[in-house]
């Protein structure tokens, strides 16, 4: 079978993240090509297809092959074809519109800096970006500009992933438990925002779920300092560790990372969310022209995001989701028997040195104090062996001597906080 013919754009997924098993078929069930890169080409099928889901009142796990998964209702299947799937950047890069990443934040430069020499440089605009705007995406995007002389780059970030999504059995199925009621992204140039609502944002929520509309943030600030995902996972994988010891004897055992949201949990979440608060606030007071409009705090954000949402603390916003009832808390299995919480996951590559450390540097810049925000860093980096802070400040020297070690601003070369916006 040859090459699949579309009038619509090319869009290459990269990365094989769970969002891969979203937009892949979602896009090309709206007629576009979609091109593949990850290291493991030959793990995906040509078709993959996406289960939209709802959570099953049964609390049971369902096999998948080698893994388990909590039951759900399937309410549609949507199946889509890969045009191109490869390792190298070659095969699927240049012919593309819209490239967007698909995977742990961390790894996002790296990604940028294998795909940069492939971007078909003859197109007027190529749309570069990722549906999950954490840690500044505009500062890597830029960084990859300057490196390569790249001109015709349009950046583009999603605020919060657009769905709750998860990934059943590696390059062929994917679960999506539902979309936000309202989407935020960044562009920059800003006023390419509309060109790629039409060829792109619309066809990954409104055609499939009817609503998600996506609405366009003033900077890429407004996601860096809101996006949830750094608040939530370190605060929640914080409450497990005070309550559990991070250890469950069984699988059984192990709660919810959602369902079972706990009041500890919930307390941790709102003294990291009053720092952040405190930072965005001053960045306020620094940038007095921008109105930062979805620049929010947990629950200011969960409320747009979902609509009228009738949940008046964090604890409920939790317990009370559809959404998120499915997602299991992250653990691996423990030599001695039982289960830990997996520190090596992405609630700590990610959220500690490409989210919450990036708030705790802008703070420092700007005269506030995140005492919370310190305690999170220093307990994360105690059971992982790294030293973010020295003598109550961001160790410049420890945070900058590897390879993309954090995304704090200076690793882009942006030495004074008055430098940091789009």
């Amino acid at each position: 079978m040859g090459p699949i013919v579309t009038n619509k754009s090319c869009v290459c997924v990269v990365g094989g993240g769970n969002s891969a098993h979203v937009l892949i078929p979602f896009l090309s069930a709206s007629q576009h090509k979609v091109n593949l890169l990850t290291r493991r080409p030959e793990a995906w099928s040509k078709t993959v297809a996406c289960q939209l889901q709802s959570p099953s009142k049964k609390r049971v796990m369902i096999d998948y092959g080698n893994v388990k998964h909590p039951a759900a209702d399937v309410l549609q299947t949507v199946k889509g074809e890969i045009n191109k799937k490869s390792s190298d950047p070659a095969d699927v890069i240049p012919e593309a519109d819209v490239i967007v990443l698909c995977m742990p934040v961390h790894q996002y430069r790296d990604a940028l800096t294998r795909l940069a020499p492939h971007i078909n440089r003859s197109k007027k605009d190529v749309y570069v970006g990722t549906v999950y705007g954490q840690a500044g995406f505009n500062w890597m995007v830029h960084e990859m500009e300057r490196s390569f002389n790249l001109t015709n780059v349009v950046t583009f970030a999603v605020g919060l992933i657009p769905w709750i999504c998860r990934t059943i059995k590696y390059g062929e199925l994917g679960a999506n438990y539902g979309t936000k009621a309202v989407n935020v992204a960044a562009v920059t140039p800003p006023e390419k925002f509309d060109e790629l609502d039409r060829i792109f944002f619309q066809d990954i929520t409104v055609r499939w779920h009817k609503k998600g509309h996506f609405h366009q943030a003033c900077s890429f600030l407004s996601l860096t300092l809101s996006v949830d995902n750094q608040i939530i996972h370190p605060s929640r994988c914080y409450g497990l560790w005070k309550q559990y010891g991070g250890m469950w004897k069984t699988e059984e055992d192990i709660p919810f990372f959602y369902k079972d949201f706990d009041d500890i949990s919930a307390e941790y979440i709102q003294k990291m969310d009053d720092d952040y608060s405190k930072v965005r606030e001053a960045v306020r007071k620094a940038f007095p022209d921008r109105e930062f409009k979805y620049m929010l705090d947990y629950l200011s954000l969960e409320r747009v995001s979902h609509g009228k949402s009738e949940n008046d603390n964090i604890k409920d916003s939790f317990r009370n989701s559809a959404q998120l009832a499915l997602i299991k808390t992250p653990t691996v299995e423990l030599d001695g028997g039982g289960f830990g919480l997996n520190t090596n996951c992405r609630f700590f590559t990610d959220d500690i040195p490409y989210g919450v450390l990036i708030a705790r540097w802008i703070g420092q810049e700007l005269g506030v104090e995140t005492p919370f925000i310190d305690e999170i860093i220093e307990w994360a980096g105690s059971i992982r062996g790294e030293k973010f802070l020295k003598d109550g400040k961001v160790d410049l020297e420890y945070c900058l001597s590897g390879s993309h070690t954090t995304g704090i601003p200076p690793a882009y070369g942006i030495k004074s906080v008055m430098d940091i916006l789009d």
